[in-house]
């Protein structure tokens, strides 16, 4: 397994916007192969922002490259960015992550 995480400093009082956004976009994640599940996170509030990180898990390595591209990764991308950018402080900070063990 694969996880592909993206972690995101939200400015603050810009929660309920950036989750709005988030939780109603289409993903286009159920129509590519290899896709297992996806997570939002909210983690702790800090001085200035509110951390939150995208968590994708995909059969492997290969399956989350083929994501990247893919048209329906275009197509979930399309608008991002575009009039969202005081949501954040900073750019989201992507992080990959080879699974050595999983306990059920």
């Amino acid at each position: 397994m694969y996880i592909a995480m993206n972690r995101f400093k939200v400015a603050l009082g810009a929660e309920p916007e950036f989750e709005q956004l988030w939780t109603s976009r289409d993903t286009h994640l159920k129509e590519v192969p290899g896709f297992v599940e996806f997570h939002l996170l909210k983690g702790p509030q800090r001085e200035d922002h509110v951390l939150y990180a995208s968590h994708t898990i995909w059969r492997d390595h290969a399956a989350f490259e083929g994501w990247t591209q893919s048209e329906a990764f275009r197509a979930a991308h399309r608008n991002a960015g575009g009039g969202t950018r005081s949501l954040y402080l900073g750019h989201p900070e992507f992080e990959g992550f080879e699974v050595l063990q999983t306990v059920k």
